[in-house]
C-alpha cells in the first residue's frame, strides 16, 4: 500500500490500534478470486488486518467477505477505508439517506422499480466512461433468488498478457472512447421501467477518452481497458477497422479461461477491482427477487 492510499484512507486510533481480528483468506480454485472467512466489517479493523485486506484485493481482484450482517452504514465506512466514493448518475435509484448506495434489484413495489434492475448485463467495468473511473465497487447481498443471479468476473491482466506480442504493440498506443450512452436507449427499450435520463444526468457522464491498455496504478500489471457495454470507437481509426479490432478483443478478453463465476450466498459482500476485471450479471429469472446494495470507489485517471 502507497502513502498516499495510507494517508488519504486514515482512520481514527480507535480503528487504527483495534485488535486483530482472525480471518482467513482463501484463494478460489478459478483464475481469480478468494474469500474472506471470520472478519466483521462492521468492527473497527485496525492497520496490520487492513493492509492484509487491501493486499488481498490486488492479489487476487476480487474478495468475498462471508456472512456480512451489516447495516448500510457499515457497508459505506468499509468502502471509505479504500478512498471517496462516487455517486451513481441514476439518483432514482440512491438508497433513502445513503447517496452513496445505489440499489440493484429487479424487484418493484406500487408497479415502480426500486432499483436498477438490468444492471451489468454487459461486459464491463464500472464508470469506464468518467475521466476518473472507479477503482473498486462493493456489492452486499440483501435478498438473493432462488436459482441464478450469478455474477462473472474476467481477469483483463490475463487478458492483455495472453494476446500476441504483435497485437500488444499494436495496442499501446490507442485510446478508445467510454460512453454511458452507449447502450443506454436499447437497454430502455428492453426494460421499460430504466428511467429517462434528465439533461442534468446527460451532462454528468459526457464521454470520456480512455488508454486501450491501462496500468493499475498500485502493482504496475497491465489489462485491457475496453468494454461491450461502454466502449464506442478506437480514437484516430477508419470506424469499420476499430469496430473490428474492438470486436476481437471483447470476444478474447471474456474467454473461459479468464473467468470467475460468482454464486453468491445469503450476506455475501463482493468487492471487485475495475481496473484489473470487466464483470457481467448471468441474469435472474423475472419472477424472483434480488436485490442488493453497491458503493463504488473512486480511482485515478487512467495511464
Amino acid at each position: 500500500m502507497t502513502e498516499a492510499t495510507l494517508s488519504r484512507n486514515a482512520e481514527p486510533s480507535a480503528w487504527r490500534d483495534a485488535p486483530s481480528q482472525a480471518f482467513e483468506v482463501r484463494p478460489f480454485d478459478a483464475p481469480v478470486g478468494a474469500e474472506v472467512v471470520g472478519l466483521d466489517i462492521s468492527k473497527p479493523i485496525n492497520d496490520a488486518d487492513f493492509a492484509r485486506l487491501h493486499r488481498a484485493h490486488l492479489d487476487h481482484h476480487v474478495v468475498v467477505f462471508r456472512d456480512q450482517r451489516v447495516s448500510p452504514d457499515d457497508h459505506v465506512a468499509f468502502s471509505r477505508r479504500f478512498g471517496p466514493l462516487q455517486i451513481h448518475v441514476l439518483h432514482q435509484f440512491q438508497l433513502k439517506g445513503h447517496p452513496e448506495v445505489l440499489i440493484v434489484s429487479n424487484i418493484k413495489e406500487n408497479g415502480e422499480p426500486i432499483g436498477l434492475g438490468d444492471a451489468g448485463v454487459y461486459w464491463h467495468s464500472d464508470l469506464s466512461y468518467k475521466a476518473v473511473p472507479s477503482l473498486g465497487s462493493l456489492l452486499h447481498a440483501q435478498e438473493l433468488p432462488s436459482e441464478g443471479g450469478d455474477t462473472l468476473f474476467a481477469d483483463q491482466h490475463l487478458a492483455w498478457e495472453t494476446l500476441s506480442p504483435e497485437l500488444q504493440q499494436r495496442l499501446l498506443p490507442l485510446k478508445a472512447e467510454h460512453s454511458y450512452l452507449a447502450k443506454y436507449e436499447e437497454l430502455r427499450a428492453k426494460n421499460p421501467w430504466r428511467p429517462k435520463l434528465s439533461q442534468a444526468q446527460v451532462d454528468q457522464v459526457a464521454p470520456a477518452v480512455q488508454p486501450v491498455v491501462r496500468t493499475h496504478p498500485e502493482t504496475g500489471r497491465k489489462a485491457l481497458f475496453v468494454s461491450e457495454h461502454f466502449t464506442t470507437r478506437i480514437v484516430g481509426l477508419p470506424q469499420a477497422e476499430g469496430d473490428a479490432l474492438l470486436a476481437e478483443l471483447f470476444a478474447h478478453s471474456v474467454k473461459p479461461e479468464f473467468v470467475y463465476r460468482h454464486q453468491w450466498k445469503p450476506h455475501d459482500l463482493v468487492f471487485w477491482d475495475n481496473r484489473s476485471l470487466m464483470h457481467l450479471a448471468a441474469g435472474t429469472p423475472d419472477h424472483l427477487r434480488r436485490k442488493l446494495f453497491r458503493t463504488t470507489i473512486e480511482g485515478d485517471k487512467p495511464f
